[in-house]
């Protein structure tokens, strides 16, 4: 059997699918001249191919069938399988509906077709509910699926076989962006555990299934055969929170020492996970990059949505620490809670310029469907165009701030986080000296500036 694996390329603004909210996927259309150069950056550096499609390659060439990758050209086949989203459910169905017409039966596999099936049963002859190996397992063993499928989640992920990334990709791509630092192209997505243990009222990466863990071994041996197939690869952790068990942590990064394995990483966790000694043993096995969430100043605001408050000193000791060690790092924001207003939000831009990441990312809170933050404001959502479910797009009427100010904030986030001279040097890593105090300087002007059109906008600034 020849099965088609369809991960579409989004045609508008920068589209992140398969993990990105948990697999709903996000959409930014550039907002400002600012998010423009934000956006060409994210375009090109943030486009990994698709976990979830690579492991579904593997339970399928494992069992002896062809398989085809594709992100626009319709193939031919006997059955497609579409990675679906949230954001871009409209051109996938659309693909769906002429891969149909040319004969193949088509399914669709990921969070959106489990949560939102309406959208998609139309369009397909079979979607998969849950995560998709299971269903995949008896696909491709002779099962013809139809309807919604139940996929019981794997409890032993050690049991699935390894990505299959030559199936999705170029060789002659996969060479070329293992050979920069924060490579061109995307990296190698990893999952060491999935869904998240944390209980975030907003976030969908743990709505599907239960948080697993993999084994040190296991991972170890994944890592072992990118470095075996592709020179000092990229391999960027998708784990919601990585660090969660430390002593698995320091373990995987004792045996990848041991076994003198050459790339480099990234991962996501939360900055009351790390401390001194645990970053030493992660840079030492690799570590380039660490995201973070903080995403409000407002401690108050961050229980009413049970995220747990990291200690403000706590977050500028660890940035610190990453950045004497070399490390980058970048903050997550999001604007709009419901206790948020006009100035919650500018002392929320100030503290991300004073916190000192290397890079910040805002978006607008989002209430994706399935989650506990979607029960408790449904009488407040307007939007009924799911693809503006994209975490850029104010979708509910918020008690504080209308969508213009939402929108206006979310622009005025990075003009002032990332059109300021002390950005560069934080970047450039230029700590002291006279050259410091004249980024200091021009700080200030360039502050001015943006207080004085942003009042020319808005009739007033974010600073506080």
């Amino acid at each position: 059997m020849r099965i088609v694996l369809a991960d579409l390329k989004a045609t508008e603004g920068v589209v992140g699918k398969d993990t990105v909210a948990g697999g709903y996927g996000s959409r930014l259309v550039p907002l400002s001249r600012t998010t423009e150069v934000y956006c060409f950056f994210k375009k090109n550096f943030h486009d990994h191919p698709s976990v979830q499609m690579a492991y579904i390659a593997a339970i399928c060439a494992r069992l002896g069938h062809e398989v085809a990758w594709t992100r626009d050209e319709l193939l031919e086949g006997d059955v497609a399988v579409i990675l679906s989203s949230l954001v871009d459910y409209r051109r996938e169905t659309a693909w769906a509906d002429a891969a149909r017409e040319s004969g193949l039966r088509v399914g669709f596999v990921g969070l959106a077709a489990s949560k939102m099936p309406d959208l998609f049963a139309g369009h397909a002859d079979f979607l998969i509910d849950g995560e998709p190996e299971s269903a995949i397992q008896r696909l491709a063993g002779g099962e013809s699926l139809s309807g919604v499928c139940q996929s019981e989640a794997i409890s032993d992920l050690d049991s699935l076989p390894f990505p299959r990334w030559d199936l999705l990709q170029s060789r002659k791509l996969l060479r070329r962006i293992s050979a920069v630092s924060r490579p061109f192209g995307g990296g190698f997505p990893l999952l060491s555990s999935r869904s998240c243990p944390e209980f975030c009222t907003y976030c969908p990466h743990r709505i599907l299934t239960s948080y697993r863990a993999r084994s040190v071994n296991n991972i170890v041996e994944e890592l072992e055969q990118l470095c075996d197939r592709y020179p000092r690869p990229y391999v960027v952790f998708r784990d919601p929170l990585f660090t969660e068990q430390r002593d698995r942590c320091l373990a995987l990064c004792d045996e990848v020492l041991v076994r003198g394995l050459n790339f480099r990483f990234e991962c996501e966790t939360r900055l009351d996970h790390l401390d001194e000694h645990l970053l030493d043993r992660m840079r030492a096995a690799g570590l380039r990059v660490i995201t973070f969430g903080v995403e409000a100043v407002s401690d108050e605001t961050l229980r009413k949505v049970a995220r747990r408050p990291t200690p403000e000193a706590h977050q500028r000791a660890i940035i610190e620490v990453c950045s004497r060690r070399g490390i980058l790092t970048t903050a997550y924001y999001v604007f709009g809670f419901l206790p948020d207003n006009w100035n919650s939000i500018a002392a929320t831009i100030d503290y991300s310029i004073a916190l000192g990441s290397t890079f910040a990312q805002f978006k607008i809170l989002t209430p994706y469907p399935g989650t506990p933050l979607w029960k408790q404001m449904k009488p407040l959502i307007y939007e009924h165009d799911w693809q503006k479910f994209d975490g850029y797009t104010p979708t509910f009427k918020h008690p504080h701030l209308n969508a213009e100010e939402l929108r206006f904030l979310l622009g005025a986030a990075y003009a002032r986080f990332y059109t300021r001279p002390s950005w560069l040097a934080n970047y450039l890593r230029i700590r002291r000296g006279p050259v410091r105090q004249w980024v200091h300087r021009m700080d200030t002007k360039a502050f001015e500036a943006h207080t004085r059109k942003e009042i020319e906008l808005m009739s007033r600034p974010v600073t506080c």
